[in-house]
């Protein structure tokens, strides 16, 4: 199924098992990168040396911090895949775990590992931020 096909499809077409299959191979992909990420960073890391000069050792500071921070970044990643890939495997992907309302597929594919709507995602973000201001 192609990403076209997967959105001309009827409503009552929502999460059937070409829609599921679309999604698991999309999350099978972006997990793989993610971990590619991972791993070439770490190469990246290992390879940057301690500089002799003075002067270049801000920069490559700067170089380590970034790369530091994408790896956490996709470290932090790799759980969701893990869910969202457990969701496909029992059926619930694609709903909304609080409301059980279809995601929609427009959401899923821009955030495959979503697991709430957008109202629900809202409705969480206020209460956050009113718990915050507490």
């Amino acid at each position: 199924m192609t990403r076209d096909e997967l959105l001309s499809a009827p409503e009552s077409d929502y999460m059937n098992e070409a829609q599921l299959a679309f999604f698991k191979a999309l999350l099978l992909a972006q997990l793989d990168a993610c971990n590619e990420r991972v791993e070439s960073g770490k190469a990246r890391l290992a390879e940057l040396e301690r500089p002799i000069d003075v002067a270049d050792v801000a920069s490559i500071e700067e170089e380590r911090m970034t790369l530091l921070h994408l790896i956490d970044r996709d470290r932090r990643m790799l759980p969701a895949f893990q869910q969202a890939l457990a969701r496909v495997d029992d059926g619930s992907y694609g709903w909304c775990d609080e409301t059980g309302e279809p995601i929609g597929l427009q959401r899923l594919l821009l955030s495959p590992t979503t697991a709430l709507s957008v109202e629900a995602k809202q409705r969480r973000e206020l209460l956050e931020r009113h718990m915050s201001q507490a």
